[in-house]
């Protein structure tokens, strides 16, 4: 299940990042992600493990229990 993309869309979007900026910087971080699996995160349509909850908040700047509501 996927509860978590459309507060990384919005958080995302508040840091004035695309996708291809944030992917980017997920890339930089070690997480290996691309712009059409983050659109589909974003999206609900992809399941988010709880690891990869983690890189996104930190790739975010955020804490995990940001992207939860």
């Amino acid at each position: 299940m996927n509860v978590v993309g459309p507060q990384v869309r919005q958080l995302r979007e508040t840091q004035r990042m695309t996708q291809e900026e944030f992917t980017a910087r997920c890339n930089i971080m070690g997480f290996n992600i691309s712009r059409s699996t983050l659109a589909k995160i974003e999206s609900q349509v992809r399941r988010v493990t709880d690891d990869e909850v983690a890189l996104l908040a930190k790739a975010l700047k955020v804490s995990v229990d940001i992207l939860y509501r």
